[in-house]
């Protein structure tokens, strides 16, 4: 971080500040210390709510003062320990710390829904803010979270659309990738012209109706390309089951062989008046009913929501931090189709124990009370 400056009123260095010590004490007093005691148990709990932190600095701090540095969320987690009384003690241990926050994240169980069109020709796919994957709208499930309820929410929260009244509970296809548990709904018979634009900054970049036809890869890995190019993430594994289920359910509406054959661009981040990849402008002569989002501004506490790992009493993630490792290529386990009656058993436990820097982890209160006077 050499040659960063520490944000002041008088410096002219554009976005290449670092946080003043304020800002960061003041991120640790709301969204670390100012919170529920079940939470600062455990390190990966306490990580979480750093990186609840990291997301209001980069959607409001950053967005608001144009001198300070966007940063990653190691960047950003390694300023707050050392600027951070109750965290300062764990400097040395950052790095074990924060490797093992990684590996843990990548078991959250992962939820979402596979939106067809009326004629079940086309799926859409949303593109993540920074990437060039397309990917179903999916997300981690939150704390005591209902496997549909998830989806419904992280749904609305990628697109603007409420699949409440379309989702079916007993209509899933389910992959286990290595230790993590990836459910996607089908939601069918969704029209073409419906209005959609996320409702969380700086998440989702663009929102296409794609033809299925042409997402089919050349294999079945997490990381592929469809016929047509297009990039692809966790998409791959479920259109062989879904092909499946689309042949047992025919679609109410008849096909139509004049459709364009390229892929339906409903939203776009550049596009929008605001600039910042949320629901800001009028899509198809309709406009959105806005929602508020978790994080808050305006110097209120926003309500945190947190997640939870299925099984022990462990707890993880929110909104979409999605790990989307391109690096690595998980092993793909066996899809799991839900329809009707039909109930396969499935394993969901998760027997997952924590990482050495968490074991035997306590918050010492005492400093956390002197910190609060």
């Amino acid at each position: 971080m050499s040659g960063l400056h520490r944000s002041s009123s008088s410096s002219k260095n554009i976005g290449n500040c670092l946080p003043s010590k304020e800002l960061l004490d003041d991120l640790c007093s709301r969204f670390v210390l100012n919170v529920p005691e079940e939470d600062q148990q455990s390190f990966e709990r306490i990580l979480f709510l750093v990186e609840y932190a990291y997301w209001y600095y980069e959607d409001n701090a950053v967005e608001n003062d144009p001198k300070l540095k966007s940063l990653s969320l190691k960047e950003f987690t390694s300023l707050l320990f050392n600027s951070c009384d109750v965290l300062r003690p764990y400097v040395t241990h950052i790095d074990d710390i924060f490797k093992d926050f990684t590996s843990y994240k990548c078991r959250v169980p992962v939820t979402g829904a596979i939106i067809l069109d009326e004629t079940y020709e086309r799926c859409l796919l949303v593109k993540g803010w920074k990437g060039s994957s397309w990917s179903f709208p999916r997300g981690k499930k939150s704390k005591d979270e209902e496997d549909h309820a998830c989806a419904i929410r992280e749904v609305l929260e990628e697109t603007g659309f409420d699949v409440s009244k379309l989702l079916k509970k007993e209509e899933y296809i389910e992959f286990v990738f290595r230790q993590q548990r990836v459910r996607l709904y089908i939601v069918a018979g969704v029209k073409e012209d419906t209005v959609f634009a996320p409702l969380t900054k700086k998440e989702i970049s663009e929102i296409a109706w794609h033809r299925l036809d042409h997402l089919q890869p050349a294999n079945n890995e997490v990381i592929t390309h469809g016929v047509s190019g297009l990039k692809l993430y966790m998409v791959a594994p479920f259109l062989s089951s879904l092909k499946s289920w689309i042949l047992k359910h025919p679609s109410p509406v008849a096909r139509r062989h004049n459709k364009p054959l390229k892929a339906l661009c409903v939203w776009n981040a550049r596009t929008s008046l605001g600039g910042n990849g949320t629901a800001t402008v009028e899509n198809h002569n309709r406009k959105p009913e806005l929602r508020t989002t978790t994080m808050e501004s305006n110097n209120r506490k926003p309500e945190l929501r947190t997640t939870t790992m299925e099984s022990h009493n462990t707890k993880p993630e929110p909104r979409k931090t999605t790990m989307e490792s391109h690096s690595t290529k998980p092993e793909l386990g066996t899809a799991t189709v839900e329809s009707h009656n039909t109930k396969p058993e499935v394993d969901h436990s998760q027997d997952i124990e924590p990482a050495d820097s968490f074991i035997n982890f306590k918050f010492d209160k005492s400093v956390i009370l002197q910190a609060m006077e």
